[in-house]
C-alpha cells in the first residue's frame, strides 16, 4: 500500500484518536497513587517521571529538550532527583499498573477483554512497525521496552509509540519553523485546540509575563492578533507545521495501509469517546482563554 492510496490527512486523524485515549492516564487518579507509593507526589514530578522515566536517569537538559515546552528551570526543580526517590524501572512498572487500572475503570472489563481492543492492539502494532528511530529520541526510548501482553496494555503501548512519533517530528517542524516551546503552545491555544493558559502555568511551569513576552514576540512576527487570535499567516504557519508533521510522520500509516488505517481509526475514536464520557478529561483543559 502506497501513501498516495492514503487521504493526505488519515495518518493525523488516526493519531488523533488514539492519542484521546493515551492521554487519560496522564489524568487519571491511578497514576498519582501509584507513583506516591514510590515516595513521588508532586504532581508535576509525577507527570516529568512517568513520560520521562523510559530515557532512564537523565539530566534536566534531556527532558526539557525532548519535552520541547515545558520551562527548563520547572524541570530542573524535580530531575534529576525524582531518580533518588525512585529509579526509572520502578516508575515505569507503576505507569504500568496506572494504565492498567485507568484503562479497566474508564472503558469497562468488558471491552479491556473484547476481540475489538485485541483487533486495535494488532493494527497499532503493525502500524508501528515502520517507525523510525532517527532523530527520534523519546519514541527510541520507549520503543526499547518490551510490548506487554494483555491486548490493552498492548495497545496503549503502541499508541505511545505512534504518539512519541509523531511528536518527534513535530518538535523538528516547530524548530524549522522558528517557534520556542512556549510560542508553539500560544499559537496552538490560539487555534482553540490547545490546552488553555491555566493548564499551561500549572503543567509547563511557564508565567503571565512569559506567555505575555511570547504573544509580543509572535505579533513582532505578523502572526498574532492584540486580541490573541491568529492572523492569516499565523493560521497558514500553523497548516503548514501541521502538514509537514503529517509528511514525517506518513509510513507508519502507509505501512498499514488505508483499510488498516480507518479501521484503527474507527477503534480508536470509540474507545477514546468511551473515555470522554466517563469524565477522562480535566473540563477547563482545552479552549481559547
Amino acid at each position: 500500500m502506497t501513501t498516495a492510496a492514503l487521504d493526505p490527512h488519515a495518518g493525523r486523524r488516526c493519531h488523533n484518536a488514539l492519542n484521546s485515549l493515551h492521554a487519560t492516564y496522564y489524568f487519571s487518579p491511578d497514576l498519582g497513587r501509584e507513583l506516591g507509593a514510590l515516595g513521588i507526589t508532586h504532581p508535576r514530578a509525577v507527570n516529568l517521571a512517568a513520560r520521562a522515566a523510559a530515557l532512564g536517569p537523565v539530566g534536566p537538559g534531556t527532558v526539557a529538550a525532548t519535552f520541547y515546552n515545558y520551562k527548563y528551570e520547572l524541570v530542573a526543580r524535580y530531575v534529576p532527583a525524582v531518580w533518588e526517590t525512585a529509579a526509572p524501572g520502578q516508575i515505569l512498572a507503576a505507569r504500568a499498573r496506572a494504565v492498567d487500572a485507568t484503562l479497566r475503570r474508564l472503558l469497562g472489563e468488558d471491552t479491556v477483554a473484547s476481540e475489538e481492543m485485541a483487533e486495535a492492539a494488532r493494527l497499532a502494532l503493525r502500524a508501528a512497525e515502520a517507525c523510525s528511530r532517527a532523530a527520534r529520541p523519546l519514541y527510541s526510548a520507549y520503543a526499547d521496552l518490551p510490548v506487554p501482553e494483555e491486548p490493552h496494555l498492548a495497545y496503549f503501548h503502541a499508541t505511545t509509540l505512534l504518539r512519541e512519533h509523531r511528536g518527534d517530528g513535530h518538535l523538528a517542524v516547530l524548530m524549522t519553523s522558528e517557534l520556542d516551546g512556549l510560542e508553539a503552545v500560544v499559537t496552538h491555544t490560539a487555534t482553540g485546540k490547545g490546552m488553555t493558559p491555566k493548564w499551561v502555568f500549572g503543567s509547563r511551569g511557564w508565567k503571565q509575563e512569559d506567555w505575555d513576552a511570547a504573544c509580543g514576540r509572535l505579533r513582532e512576527r505578523g502572526l498574532l492578533e492584540e486580541a490573541g487570535e491568529l492572523t492569516e499567516r499565523g493560521l497558514a504557519l500553523r497548516a503548514e507545521i501541521e502538514a509537514e508533521t503529517d509528511r514525517l510522520d506518513r509510513a507508519p500509516y502507509a505501512h498499514l495501509g488505508a483499510e488498516g488505517v480507518a479501521r484503527l481509526t474507527e477503534l480508536g475514536a470509540t474507545f477514546a469517546k468511551a473515555a470522554l464520557l466517563a469524565g477522562a478529561y480535566p473540563a477547563d483543559l482545552i479552549g481559547k482563554h
